[in-house]
């Protein structure tokens, strides 16, 4: 809080791989989430003086990366569409099984690429990085009931996605059908 650069930078790589996650899980877009995390590290440098409670570091380094996935998402409204073609080998039975758990993350990270940006970024706080729902609200600087209702309903978008589609459909057969 002094100044120091190598202190910050410590604890700017103790942090620095869970940060990155968030906003790409948030975002869903690598080189975005790159951008991202250095908005917030820049914000926190310039602001770091503001940070009253020292304990509160990583709190408040999320609440700058999710404010920077925000302010990203706001000022480009597009969608990146990653297709993943898998062709399982009937005759190799290890692989299916592989393909399987493969083409199952594709229908969840889809699914969450088509929540809301809010819901999503609740999830994200809850569920990545396993923060109690109390946190999350604080992080996102928003009341706990709000928390929860946004938590509620893209948790309910969620099911309702994955059990809408059939199982190892994957990106390319839903743009074929779209």
């Amino acid at each position: 809080m002094r100044g120091d650069a190598d202190a910050f930078s410590s604890l700017v790589h103790a942090s620095l791989d869970r940060q990155y996650a968030v906003a790409t899980l948030i975002l869903r877009d690598g080189d975005r989430a790159q951008d991202a995390v250095q908005e917030s590290l820049v914000s926190a440098w310039r602001d770091l003086r503001s940070l009253r409670d020292p304990d509160a570091w990583d709190a408040w380094l999320y609440r700058l990366t999710v404010r920077a996935c925000y302010r990203l998402a706001r000022a480009e409204r597009r969608r990146n569409i990653v297709e993943l073609h898998l062709l399982p080998d009937p005759e190799t039975p290890g692989v299916q099984d592989m393909t399987v758990s493969v083409v199952e993350r594709d229908r969840l990270e889809q699914r969450l690429s088509d929540l809301p940006l809010d819901h999503r970024a609740i999830l994200v706080l809850r569920f990545y990085l396993d923060l109690p729902l109390a946190a999350a609200a604080e992080i996102l600087d928003i009341p706990i009931g709000t928390a929860k209702s946004r938590l509620h309903r893209g948790l309910a978008a969620m099911r309702s996605g994955m059990s809408a589609e059939p199982e190892g459909q994957t990106i390319a057969d839903r743009e074929r059908t779209a």
